[in-house]
Parts: C-alpha cells; structure tokens; sequence
C-alpha cells in the first residue's frame, strides 16, 4: 500500500484532509502548507451533536486558500429531516466550496448488527433531499465497500462518492466513478496539537483544472 499511495501523490495533484475535533486546536496556514487543497470539517453528528472545534476551524480555515467542505456523520437513530436541520443549523452555504457530505459508516452497535436497508433508505432519502433543497447541490456521500453495497450502489447513484478505502484504488460497479478518495487513516501532518496524532488523507479524481469546474458546479 505504501508503494500505492507514493504513486496516487504523483499521479494526482489534488490532495486534502478530513478533521474534527480529535485534530484539537488547528493552524489551519501551517496545515495548508502540506501540499494540501483541500479541507472537509466535522460540524455535526445526528440530530443535535455539534462538533465542538467546527466554528473556530471554519474561521481558520476561510482564511486559507484551501476549498473548504463540510461533512455530517449519519446517526441510524434518529430521522434524516431532524439530521438536515442540525446540519443546516451551523453551516451556512457561503461557508462551503464543496457539496455538503453525509458520512454513512458503522459505529457502536451497528458495527456488528447493520440497519435494515429499508431504515437507512429513509433516513438518507430525506437528508439528501433536505440538504439538496438547501444548498443546490446533492450532498456527496461518504462511504466503504461494506455500506456502499449494502445501501448506496444502485439507488442514490445520483450523490457523487466518497469511497474509504486503505486496501487500494477503489473500483466501482459499471460506469460508477468515486469523486474522492480517502486513502490513509495514519498520516501525520504539521499544524495541529490534538489527541489524535494522525489525519486523514484524501485524493480528488481528477486534474486542478477539472477541481476548479467542480468547485464551479
């Protein structure tokens, strides 16, 4: 893997990272120093958890040249109307260059017991339409193989794809392509103090000029 990534940094330009408040106080014009793009933000989690480092690395981060995300991790818990308004709450559309993101993954219980696919349907149905009618774009859709298959592939194939994957270059079905890549969970990167020594580390499928259009979008 590590011969893989070496070649995914040389044959794409477009790198970022993803953080929350694990990564603690951040110098966001230390962190963009890292040949990095681009930034996607922890902001909220559910229908009422705000992450507590989201505003001051908002502010941070708009004043660097990074183009800037936001991501809501998806709690199976409650109803994606009530989710779309706690994310909608903190994170006003001037503040983001990129689509809102859903993180659909695992956690707690749900690690060994998945959700029905109809309760995950529902509750992704609504946030996505929410956050669509919001911000004038469909949220992209952060993922891995085991959610991506189990509720996403063939039936919100309208969201772009944001695929986890550390085993290598993901490969989806048919004409499907991810929009990102998060590649590495074990970076370690200058300009953050947090609890969490490592960041996340994420490619975009594509040249400058082509992130450029999708800033544009």
């Amino acid at each position: 893997m590590e011969k893989q990534v070496e070649q995914i940094k040389k044959e794409n330009s477009i790198h970022g990272v993803d953080v929350s408040s694990y990564q603690g106080d951040i110098d966001w014009e230390e962190l963009a120093e890292n040949d990095i793009q681009f930034a996607f933000i922890k902001a909220t989690e559910g229908s009422t958890y705000i992450d507590k480092c989201f505003d001051k690395n908002i502010e941070g981060a708009k004043k660097t040249d990074l183009a800037i995300g936001a991501y809501h991790f998806l709690s199976f818990d409650s109803d994606g109307k009530s989710q779309a308004e706690n994310f909608i709450s903190k994170v006003e559309p001037d503040m983001i260059d990129l689509p809102p993101v859903i993180d659909l993954e695992f956690y707690g219980k749900y690690v060994d017991n998945p959700p029905d696919f109809s309760v995950v349907e529902e509750i992704l149905t609504e946030l996505i339409s929410e956050l669509t009618k919001k911000y004038g774009r469909k949220p992209i859709i952060y993922t891995n193989r085991h959610t991506y298959y189990l509720y996403v592939v063939g039936v919100f194939d309208d969201c772009d794809i944001w695929m986890c994957d550390l085993m290598g270059q993901p490969e989806l079905p048919g004409d499907e392509e991810w929009v990102f890549w998060q590649y590495s969970h074990t970076e370690k990167l200058s300009g953050y103090s947090g609890g969490e020594e490592h960041i996340d580390m994420n490619v975009f499928n594509g040249s400058k000029e082509e992130f450029e259009a999708y800033l544009k979008k």
